[in-house]
Parts: C-alpha cells; structure tokens; sequence
C-alpha cells in the first residue's frame, strides 16, 4: 500500500481554495471589462460641436440674393 499524505495546498483536492481561486479569477476579469470599457468609451468621447457652414438659403429664415 502506498501512504498518500493529503495536500490541503492542491487545487484539485480543496474544493475551498479551488472556489476562492476562481471567485478572484471571476472578479479580476470584471474589472478587467469595466475598466476596458471605460477606457474605450473615453477614448471615443463627443469631442465637441464642430463648426459647419451652413448655407444662408436653407436657414429657416432664408437669406437670398
């Protein structure tokens, strides 16, 4: 027979650490989306209006020559 000692640090065997392992797992990529997120929506931000010229004859109240 052979002696097979336990051990508690395998991921494996512990369903606890296995548990804890993959709650910080989930919780590291949750905040690798949000912050994911946020970033992009910074980096496509309204930046603005811009300035268009408009013609003077579809004004509302048109200017004509």
């Amino acid at each position: 027979m052979e002696n097979q000692v336990e051990n508690t640090k395998d991921i494996a065997q512990s369903r606890v650490s296995s548990s804890r392992f993959l709650f910080y797992v989930k919780i590291t990529c949750i905040i690798a989306f949000v912050l994911g997120g946020c970033y992009n929506l910074y980096k496509h931000r309204y930046k603005g209006k811009p300035e268009v010229a408009i013609p003077e004859s579809t004004l509302y109240n048109p200017k004509y020559k």
